[in-house]
């Protein structure tokens, strides 16, 4: 990465850290659930790891509007678009946070997405990744972040119960 992109990265932290500073001042991360603002917190640190990856993150929490769910980051890693889920946590527990992402997420984010591609503005859709990004925001230490690239696609099969996935 050049000197000007990492002089930008560092300005974006430092206008993002100023305005979680005017954030809290204002009381408003006051009003939240403990469980969305480590969400925030761990969203944040994934879009950092991003831009310092030379990813180029344009949404953050993006919606569809009327249907339930969010995408929590989508970024460009040059042509390809890559569709983020954060999973953060405050302590390393039994299962993984990554692990947490079951059939029904999966299922919305792809929903999600197909409705993002539709908005754009190209005729043919992009080619479009699936990525898990794990966090751990533990008391006193620097973010642990891993990167699950390519952690589920467009296609899959849920497999029945009854049938013990025959």
């Amino acid at each position: 990465m050049g000197w000007v992109a990492q002089m930008r990265n560092g300005l974006l932290d430092q206008a993002m850290a100023g305005l979680d500073w005017v954030a809290a001042r204002r009381g408003r991360t006051a009003t939240m659930p403990a469980h969305l603002v480590t969400g925030i917190e761990g969203e944040e640190a994934a879009c950092r790891y991003l831009r310092r990856k030379g990813y180029t993150v344009v949404a953050r929490r993006w919606s569809g509007g009327t249907s339930p769910g969010d995408l929590d980051l989508i970024a460009w890693q040059g042509p390809l678009l890559c569709i983020l889920e954060v999973r953060t946590r405050t302590a390393h527990d039994i299962t993984p946070a990554e692990a947490t992402i079951d059939w029904h997420k999966r299922k919305v984010l792809r929903r999600l997405a197909r409705q993002y591609v539709q908005r754009l503005p190209n005729e043919t859709a992009p080619h479009v990744r699936f990525d898990v990004i794990s966090v751990y925001l533990l008391p006193g230490e620097k973010p642990e972040l891993t990167h699950f690239e390519n952690a589920f696609g467009w296609n899959e099969r849920r497999l029945d119960a009854s049938t013990n996935g025959r």
